[in-house]
């Protein structure tokens, strides 16, 4: 998922999608060590879309604190 669609999201749609990237990336870790992955780039972009996620998470957060200051 694209930054400026994570960015269009709700805080609670970026959790939610926040759990379900984390929930991917242990499932390919567990592929990974049982063997049954065969595309091992799905790991670095499941654990780049975290970041992404988590970073943009954070952007709201000191968006509406910046907010909350200027009052």
């Amino acid at each position: 998922m694209k930054a400026e669609a994570i960015r269009l999201l709700s805080v609670e749609e970026i959790y939610s999608k926040l759990a379900d990237a984390r929930q991917e990336l242990m499932n390919l870790r567990f592929q990974t060590v049982t063997g049954q992955l065969t595309d091992t780039s799905r790991l670095p972009q499941a654990r780049r879309e975290i970041a992404r996620l988590e970073t943009i998470l954070r952007e709201k957060e000191l968006a509406a604190v910046q907010q909350e200051g200027e009052k």
